[in-house]
């Protein structure tokens, strides 16, 4: 895989993600957040078993316990957090709040991995903050720490986490697909056996509900993961959650064609996103070039 290949597809799983935001709001309306968790990563899993099955591939039981800790943390508590947060918290500070998940990351992968920051990525982090808030704030929008703030917080740390282990345990003799799909079957398990000590109902969405929930398995699920996944292996982690600066644009545009049109300081702070991203990915494009 190229390496402009690589940036796009970590792009992509970004403005995914940035998508979940908005599609959130209408699925926890009419579900229970454990359910709504489960209920995505059982689709998600179920697609991704298929594409394995596809490739005539099979999950080797010999990394399940990497498979447990990662889908722990990057399928489970991420996605536990982030629908109980999107109760009493807005898609706007659910997007500022991911946004310093790139930061995080960074010196999580600092301790865990001693994978130094270069100098591009440690002036592309605040660059990209000032950006992310000059977006979320120039709708006019209030910062308010609640208790879904708090727990979009805890789903912003699991994922840092997720991004970083991700780095250090992905078996290197199993496809991305193989260990993607032993990930989320992982995770679907945690989220369906915590619906189902709940006693919360699986209930059958609306149209409406039911259509955002299934973008939200299929893109923010299946395929930011392959995407997300395939940038660690290639960038590494600090590089690839950079990328997550482009989460609360995405969000932005989406609002735009809801009719909601983003304004000119808006416009401003995306680009200043945008600028974050390209900045920081610089240095691994001319290390490869010089390599070449």
């Amino acid at each position: 895989m190229g390496l402009m290949t690589t940036y796009l597809l970590t792009a992509l799983a970004a403005i995914f993600w940035g998508a979940n935001f908005n599609l959130a709001k209408p699925v926890v309306a009419e579900m229970h957040p454990y359910v709504a968790g489960a209920t995505r990563y059982l689709i998600a899993a179920a697609i991704m078993l298929i594409i394995t099955q596809f490739r005539r591939e099979t999950i080797p039981l010999r990394h399940l316990r990497v498979y447990v800790m990662l889908g722990l943390m990057g399928v489970f508590g991420f996605n536990l957090f982030f629908f109980l947060g999107m109760q009493s918290t807005s898609a706007t500070n659910g997007a500022l709040i991911m946004a310093t998940n790139p930061l995080i990351t960074s010196l999580l992968a600092y301790a865990f991995l001693q994978q130094q920051p270069s100098y591009r990525q440690m002036v592309s982090f605040p660059i990209g903050v000032i950006g992310v808030g000059i977006v979320v704030l120039g709708a006019g929008a209030h910062v308010h720490v609640q208790s879904g703030d708090l727990l979009l917080f805890a789903a912003n740390l699991s994922w840092a986490f997720y991004t970083v282990f991700a780095r250090k345990w992905m078996p290197g003799d199993t496809s991305g697909v193989a260990s993607a799909t032993g990930t989320m079957v992982v995770g679907a398990l945690a989220l369906t056996a915590v619906a189902l000590l709940s006693d919360e109902s699986f209930v059958m969405p609306s149209l409406h509900a039911g259509s955002a929930l299934l973008m939200m398995a299929v893109g923010g699920g299946v395929l930011s993961y392959l995407f997300w996944n395939a940038g660690i292996a290639r960038l590494g982690a600090s590089q690839t959650a950079v990328f997550l600066n482009l989460v609360p644009v995405a969000s932005m545009v989406i609002a735009a064609f809801e009719g909601m049109p983003p304004t000119q300081i808006q416009l401003v702070g995306g680009g200043l996103v945008i600028g974050a991203v390209t900045f920081a990915s610089l240095p691994v494009r001319a290390k490869a070039a010089r390599g070449a």
